[in-house]
């Protein structure tokens, strides 16, 4: 195989993507595995060296004495083209072994426009992409991540589906896989692998004819839900702490170290807020010492504390403090991503990193109080400017504000509220004083999307043309020099909404779309919006449908993937947003009783004083 690739890679750009032999990835060649895994993230390979989730699978799967795992990303237009050319199939990075040799192919669902990726990917490696049409010599194709908890448009692709942590299941798997009483048999293990908690076998469900909006139903066996499996306690969770070092730069080229998984800020509209809860936070003796054998592991000059919202980590202050200390003496730069709208979290960012040279990124998602109280945002006008003043006041004279439109509720003085934060945070740049610098302001706009397992699963997507017409307000209301607006692409967010809340009669749409050409539709300069207008056309699939709001009395197509939090909650919390009443973070007060706790499981912090 390495002869056939290393003919190709003088034809394509970036060739060191497709290289392999990065330091710290395994070396095949020292490993005799009985299980074999391929880590597949369906986008290129800048992006999918910087996922952390992949990255601690690979850890977990080759620390295990059986099975070993290898990486493979979807390749470029142009490498694509070279490998149909030359009938070479989709290989790993490793071995430069065909992805149909592999006994589990596992793909992560990270991004509702990976899709048509996933599909290609499974083309080009010869495997077929209808589960029904595999045979006992392909490989077992899992799916995982964040939209598990709506596999359902692309359920027909996968042969099993792990919903919530995965560290353990995949061990569970790999054991099921082994057990002689399988017998090797396809049937037999994924019939077994239902057993197994966080595990979803979409071969096991059924779509009711008389209504194909309701979620599938199970056959005799398998469960009538399933639910996520929840790892209790973060240090049980193996950090990788030899992370493999790209060759190509990497979308977020530093270490990184998770320091808690789950929130319990309650932003109605975010659906990782509502399916990664209870909290669980990773000790700072634990966080520490990740921290210091990744950097001797790899070199890198900048380690990233990740979380969904890293200022909320209990040990934060004592933590940050510490490791700013030791690692000053390294040269080596601290960053906090997922800050929060308040002047503690920006004060903490000015301690731990240069904010003059990155700049700060604030994300107050509606322009008036009274749209933030309805999505449960928890910012006050007063940290708002709080926030600002204490980012301009260190140097920083970069800004970046992220807004949503088309919020349920959404007035118009909501939008022109967004031009007025924007006018106020330039006022507020001029009295600190650091106005001998322009100040660089950049407002980044996205169009709301509906997604499962929140309380506005319910609601309407705004139309493209809604869309259009909001930004012209927006854009007609801010000032007219020193501000930079970006605004998400109204057709690719209208395809992430179809697919968000979908189901499995969407996926005869996908296959038509990459048979005609669908590609990369994550990457503006590859998305094409007519190929899927005509991919809809073919397939009779009524978008309209898909986009508009829901009955609330109506099953979902996902109700039987249960992430933990009840609908009932889900319900009681749309009832609140409508009448603008906030619902407390149940870290600081009494318990919001979501579901997902019990006796043996909750919020599980390391400083329950703060």
């Amino acid at each position: 195989m390495w002869n056939r690739v290393e003919e190709v890679l003088g034809d394509v750009r970036r060739p060191s993507r497709y290289v392999g032999g990065e330091v710290n990835s395994i070396d095949p060649g020292q490993v005799d595995a009985d299980v074999r895994f391929a880590l597949a993230y369906p986008d290129l390979y800048e992006v999918g060296t910087s996922h952390l989730g992949l990255s601690i699978l690979y850890a977990v799967i080759n620390a295990h004495p059986h099975a070993s795992a290898e990486r493979v990303y979807m390749p470029d237009l142009d490498m694509e083209q070279q490998m149909r050319e030359r009938a070479l199939p989709l290989f790993t990075l490793e071995s430069r072994t065909p992805l149909g040799d592999f006994d589990f192919l596992g793909i992560t669902l990270q991004y509702e426009l990976t899709y048509t990726n996933i599909i290609n990917m499974l083309d080009l490696a010869g495997i077929p992409a209808w589960a029904d049409d595999r045979g006992a010599d392909d490989p077992l194709v899992i799916g995982g991540g964040p939209n598990a908890l709506n596999v359902e448009p692309v359920a027909p692709f996968f042969d099993l589906v792990v919903l919530g942590d995965g560290e353990e299941v995949v061990l569970d798997l790999l054991e099921l896989y082994r057990d002689p009483r399988t017998g090797g048999d396809r049937k037999t293990f994924l019939e077994r692998s239902s057993d197994i908690e966080g595990v979803y076998v979409p071969s096991g469900y059924t779509l009711d004819p008389e209504d194909p909006q309701a979620p599938p139903r199970p056959l005799e066996g398998f469960p009538e839900r399933v639910r996520r499996r929840i790892v209790p306690h973060l240090d049980d969770v193996p950090v990788p702490t030899r992370p493999v070092l790209p060759f190509a730069e990497a979308v977020h080229d530093r270490a990184v170290v998770e320091v808690f998984r789950g929130c319990t800020r309650g932003c109605r509209f975010c659906m990782p807020g509502m399916i990664y809860r209870p909290v669980r936070e990773r000790s700072p003796e634990r966080v520490h010492g990740c921290v210091h054998e990744i950097l001797a592991n790899t070199g890198y000059e900048e380690i990233s504390l990740v979380s969904l919202s890293s200022s909320d980590y209990s040990a934060i202050e004592s933590v940050t403090t510490a490791l700013a200390e030791s690692l000053g003496r390294q040269h080596t730069s601290m960053s906090l991503p997922s800050l929060r709208v308040d002047r503690f979290s920006v004060d903490l960012a000015n301690r731990v990193r240069a904010v003059r040279n990155t700049g700060i990124t604030l994300a107050p998602e509606a322009g008036t109080q009274r749209l933030r109280d309805v999505i449960n945002k928890g910012v006050t006008d007063e940290d708002f400017g709080d926030a600002v003043r204490a980012a301009f006041s260190a140097g920083c004279d970069q800004l970046k504000l992220y807004f949503m439109l088309g919020l349920p509720t959404e007035r118009e003085e909501d939008i022109l509220g967004i031009a007025e934060m924007v006018e106020r945070a330039r006022r507020i740049y001029v009295e600190v004083g650091v106005g001998r610098r322009p100040l660089k302001l950049n407002l980044s706009v996205a169009c709301f999307i509906p997604k499962p397992h929140t309380p506005f699963q319910w609601e309407p997507q705004l139309s493209i043309e809604a869309f259009r017409d909001r930004i012209s307000t927006l854009r007609h209301a801010l000032p007219r020099r020193g501000v930079r607006l970006s605004y998400h692409d109204p057709d690719s967010s209208r395809l992430e909404g179809i697919f968000a809340r979908g189901d499995r009669r969407l996926a005869p749409m996908i296959v038509e779309a990459h048979r005609r050409g669908a590609r990369l539709d994550g990457w503006t300069e590859h998305f094409d919006p007519g190929v899927w207008e005509e991919a809809e056309k073919a397939c009779s699939v009524d978008a309209a449908g898909y986009l508009g709001s829901r009955d609330l009395a109506s099953p979902l197509p996902w109700d039987h993937l249960d992430s933990g939090v009840s609908r009932e909650f889900l319900l009681e919390e749309r009832a609140r947003a409508l009448a603008e009443v906030r619902t407390p973070d149940c870290r600081m007060g009494s318990c919001s009783a979501c579901g997902v706790c019990d006796p043996t499981l909750g919020n599980e912090v390391v400083n329950p004083d703060v």
